[in-house]
């Protein structure tokens, strides 16, 4: 039978195309989020240690209750190195490179299953480029009037030239089209011939979390991957399984939560065939938990999708779905603040809330409810926690109610 609490968790972190999060960056923002969780929970919470590598940032959190105490040490997986390789090339290459991305992941089928899925998305994949193009047309135009007045065409052309290098200099990053394209530049190369640093750092770090299966004293390993973070956490699972076969099997529950996900922005493309292989090989995998969150305002990511079979793969493994609500885990004013700013909300499944929900990011990561429990309850921690944040009852195992040694509970 599963775990169902936690004293000990290791967690594996891995965040999305965020080139503004670099680790220091993310740990403020990890322990200010934190301080929404312990006040919405009624818990408290103490961060302390921070070791850092090429590979990732490490620090641990002790979360405790009137009845509990968890000890959680969590790992955020760097990749900010090599987003900042591809920030730092010049515009003037930048620009070919996301254009010939725009056209392969078009030609390539993507955009129709974007279309298919989530049509959010698929505005999502348009945006940029279309909004590219508008400058291009604003400078045509502007040229365009010079030549009437000036009737020059050196002139106009001059003209054109010089509205053209303004756009870029300013609306180019003011509408963030500098990040998204080396967004989709990355997603393209990923997918037709991968990244060596990524691959090695990701080889590095299947080798430690196979080891850390075997011989770690914690009650449960989660692997968390946010975005397009997600898709690299199961990249990262499916190297472990090549390196053991038996990995999962071991004394420690493994267990997968893919947050906001970008799988199907990967697994449309028609060229994605070893990524699949990876999907396929990780749902198969018989002793990994596999939840999926997915929230309907986040047009970054697929809302009430079957991952699997929208990829067309074998679908009797498919992973637990769990449809979210951003607007019932934050306070009215917060929400309206926020609901317009996409990349905001897309992040809130990384931030604290500031009303107990169905999903709370460190209630998985550092409460002391076991992720399977909580994804598989339906009500989230909510019926497991009371109001002064005791553990009130032993979670459920899949199809089992809430039990507690003095009464018996129903989920909300």
């Amino acid at each position: 039978m599963a775990r169902t609490t936690v004293a000990k968790r290791l967690v594996f972190h891995i965040g999305g195309y965020d080139p503004i999060t670099p680790p220091t960056s993310a740990r403020r923002r990890f322990v200010r989020e934190m301080g929404r969780f312990q006040l919405t929970w009624s818990v408290k919470a103490f961060i302390d240690g921070l070791q850092g590598s090429a590979d990732q940032t490490k620090w641990n959190v002790t979360t405790t209750g009137p009845n509990w105490q968890v000890e959680t040490e969590y790992h955020l997986i760097r990749w900010d190195d090599v987003i900042e390789t591809f920030k730092r090339r010049t515009i003037w290459s930048r620009i070919p490179l996301g254009i010939l991305a725009f056209v392969d992941f078009v030609l390539a089928g993507a955009l129709w299953g974007y279309f298919r899925t989530n049509w959010y998305y698929a505005g999502f994949f348009l945006y940029p480029f279309v909004a590219f193009g508008a400058l291009i047309l604003a400078a045509f135009l502007i040229g365009v009037f010079a030549f009437k007045h000036a009737g020059s065409i050196p002139v106009a052309i001059g003209v054109g030239l010089l509205i053209l290098a303004a756009l870029l200099v300013g609306p180019w990053r003011w509408l963030h089209l500098d990040n998204l394209f080396d967004d989709w530049i990355f997603s393209r190369e990923y997918i037709r011939k991968g990244n060596s640093t990524i691959e090695r750092r990701l080889d590095r770090l299947a080798a430690e979390i196979v080891a850390a299966a075997r011989n770690s004293e914690a009650d449960e390993l989660l692997v968390i991957g946010h975005s397009l973070g997600a898709v690299i956490a199961v990249d990262l699972l499916d190297r472990a399984l090549r390196l053991d076969g038996s990995f999962g099997a071991s004394r420690i529950p493994v267990m997968l939560i893919t947050i906001g996900s970008s799988i199907l922005k990967i697994g449309l493309h028609r060229a994605a065939t070893c990524f699949r292989a990876s999907v396929e090989r990780v749902a198969q995998a018989p002793d990994i938990f596999w939840a999926d969150y997915q929230a309907r305002v986040d047009v970054l990511n697929f809302y009430n999708t079957k991952p699997m079979a929208e990829m067309a793969l074998p679908t009797e493994n498919e992973p637990t779905v769990r449809l979210v609500e951003f607007s019932r885990m934050l306070e009215r004013a917060m929400y309206r603040r926020i609901r317009l700013r996409f990349y905001r909300l897309h992040c809130q499944f990384i931030s604290g809330n500031d009303k107990r929900a169905l999903y709370d990011y460190f209630m998985l990561v550092c409460g002391p409810i076991s992720a399977r429990s909580q994804t598989l309850a339906a009500d989230g921690a909510i019926s497991m926690i009371g109001e002064d944040g005791a553990l009130i009852c032993t979670p459920p195992s899949r199809g089992e109610p809430l039990t507690n040694p003095a009464q018996r509970l129903n989920p909300k």
